[in-house]
């Protein structure tokens, strides 16, 4: 398999650095709109097909592969049927943004405190919802956050724009963040996000070299820690689909594809490369 269009020095220099050495390098992925396609009810998420075994493959010769979610690190886990891919046994799924740990190893969340502010903001959303005029917003309960889907309603985009004044003002009073996506703004804790998250992982793993892949403006922050990284030697490369539309992110990118299925064809040529070496 060929080597994908790669759009920037960066990238290339990322892709050869996880090629050339493997062993000091991770791979990282979000789930949803990347691992897997968009549905409407996230419940249904699932990986499109080789995507685990795309993984599987690269995690025999790279030094970490890790999922890194939004979702509560259980149910990616359980939605993405890693725990049962042979594989798979030392992957980790970074869950609530880095909040939460699961382990294939040993099977266990390690998890970060909860801020209170999360419950004061999961008693107000119901009322705040009915008197935005928008009360068939789907809630997702993430425990450590809450996210505001419009999705699934008539004018989704116009139903988000009525909701991000009176949330916005509820995460200020909660001192929760509030954090916009695609057709969703979530309220979750201050100091938790991806990139966050990635750089503990880079500096557990000691990492010389990573590959993240993102879809929406929640991977920004991901981007931005890897960027900030290659200016000390940290070659990375910026794996963006199109699944999201999100313009910003993907005009950052090294490799755009437009689905899950390009993330899974780019990550086969990556160990094909790292195989040939």
């Amino acid at each position: 398999m060929s080597t994908p269009v790669i759009q920037t020095d960066a990238g290339r220099e990322g892709w050869e650095a996880i090629v050339s050495d493997p062993s000091t390098a991770v791979i990282s992925s979000d789930f949803d709109g990347v691992l897997s396609p968009l549905v409407e009810d996230p419940a249904r998420s699932r990986p499109v097909e080789g995507a685990l075994d795309a993984l599987a493959r690269l995690a025999r010769t790279v030094n970490q592969v890790a999922i890194v979610t939004g979702r509560p690190a259980l149910v990616a886990t359980e939605l993405s049927g890693v725990s049962g891919h042979p594989g798979l046994g030392s992957l980790v799924v970074l869950g609530h943004y880095g909040l939460e740990r699961w382990d294939a190893a040993t099977g266990k969340v390690t998890s970060d405190p909860v801020p209170e502010g999360v419950t004061t903001a999961r008693d107000r959303l119901p009322g705040l919802l009915r008197e935005v005029g928008v009360p068939d917003a789907f809630v997702e309960d993430k425990d450590s956050s809450l996210a505001v889907h419009t999705r699934r309603l008539d004018d989704p985009a116009g139903a988000l724009e009525l909701l991000r004044a009176p949330l916005t003002a509820l995460a200020q009073e909660t001192g929760l963040r509030l954090e916009p996506g695609n057709l969703v703004l979530e309220l979750r804790p201050p100091g938790i996000d991806k990139g966050v998250a990635l750089r503990r992982l880079i500096e557990s793993t000691g990492a010389r070299s990573i590959l993240y892949a993102g879809d929406d403006l929640g991977d920004l922050s991901a981007y931005r820690a890897i960027q900030a990284q290659r200016d000390t030697g940290l070659r990375g490369v910026l794996l963006a689909t199109r699944s999201s539309n999100a313009t910003e992110l993907i005009e950052a990118a090294d490799i755009v594809v437009d689905d899950p299925s390009g993330v899974v064809t780019v990550l086969t040529a990556l160990s094909d490369a790292i195989s040939a070496r």
